[in-house]
This record gives C-alpha cells, structure tokens and sequence, in this order.
C-alpha cells in the first residue's frame, strides 16, 4: 500500500506542473456533422448505477458526475454540451480497473470499489485532470478519419498535454505521456456518430503522467 500511495503522490504532483503551461492552438478537422446530443446523454443513458460489464463506461459516467457535483464551472462539462464538437477517449470500465490495480495493488470484484478507490485515492481534481486528458476539443473525429491519421498529434483539453495517434495493421493507438505501460487502443468506434460530440472506446485510461511501472 505504501507503494501505491507514492504512485498517487506522483500522479498528483506531476498534473498539477502541467496545468497552466498552455500549447498553440493546434489545426483540427472542420466537424461535418450537425447533431448536438451531447456524449454526457450517451454516457448516461444506462443508469448512473455499476454493473458487471467491463465493456461499457460506468465509471467514466460516474466520474465526470463526481467532478460536475463537487465543480460545476469544470471544462468537463463542456461534454454536456452538444453544441461544442469534440472528440473523447472513453475508458471502459475493464480500463478503470487496470488503473486502480496499478495505483493500488490490490484486486477488484466490483466497478463500485474500483471508482470509491480512486476517487477516494486521487481525488476531483486529479479525476478532473485525467478526464480532460481524454477530450480534444474543437475536433470531430470519426473512425475514418482516425484511421487516416498516423502520426497526428492531438491537443487535449488539459493545458500543456498531447496524445500522438499511430495505426498499425488497421488499430488505432494512442501515446500518451507514460513510456512503461502499453499504449491504450480504441476497442469502439464512433460511439454518437452524426453528432458535433464524438467518442471512441479505449482499453487503458491515458496517463498525462509517466508513471513508474506500469502495465
């Protein structure tokens, strides 16, 4: 557990040094889609309760749930707006619990105990980091074009973070900021298709950090 508790020190420490140190807007592809359901009303649409399906994004809806309730005037609510086009890496649970495995060392049975844990563990603001690691703004992306785009470097929403995009034998990844664990790969497409708010599935939660070890 103490070694678990460095991690998070770690986590905590390094997203505080990143916001605040801003990048050039970057160029994004012009949205050619005029639907304004917002991704909040995707993740939502299931119930605000946990399951035992690793497929879906539970966790994820709880979590920007936890971030609005404890900070209303958060960037991540701009996923509740339908009008602003942006494209999202949506962790499944199965990926969440990866995460809270890593930080913690400790086994999970239930999505429950895996988003008490790092909630309790990283706390909002560290969650609302993450989770702004996860979106870029101004651009909707759709599988085609992710597909078309090795190489591509995508500004996020967090001030000072990317993610370069590779494809290889028709798989999407995506790098982020830690050099040890495996990169995370989009498992689901176009999930709110037609709409100016697109998301893909990933497999891994995105690091804006380098985190020892990992997996």
């Amino acid at each position: 557990m103490r070694a678990g508790r460095r991690l998070v020190a770690i986590v905590v420490a390094a997203l505080t040094m990143l916001v605040g140190f801003g990048l050039p807007a970057s160029a994004h592809p012009k949205p050619q889609t005029s639907g304004t359901r917002s991704l909040a009303t995707v993740l939502a649409k299931d119930g605000a309760g946990f399951d035992r399906n690793p497929n879906d994004f539970d966790i994820a809806d709880n979590a920007v749930a936890a971030v609005l309730a404890a900070k209303p005037t958060s960037p991540v609510a701009v996923l509740a707006d339908g009008t602003t086009p942006l494209t999202a890496f949506l962790p499944t649970d199965r990926a969440f619990t990866r995460l809270a495995q890593d930080l913690t060392g400790k086994r999970y049975r239930s999505e429950r105990a895996v988003f008490t844990d790092l909630a309790t563990t990283l706390g909002v603001d560290t969650i609302e980091s993450v989770l702004l690691y996860h979106v870029v703004p101004g651009a909707t992306i759709t599988a085609k074009q992710a597909l078309r785009s090795n190489g591509a470097v995508l500004q996020t929403a967090l001030p000072g973070a990317t993610l370069t995009v590779t494809v290889r034998h028709h798989r999407v990844s995506l790098v982020d900021a830690d050099t040890d664990a495996r990169d995370p790969r989009i498992v689901r497409f176009d999930l709110n298709k037609g709409n100016l708010q697109i998301a893909h599935g990933i497999d891994r939660v995105l690091r804006p950090v380098d985190l020892p070890g990992g997996r």
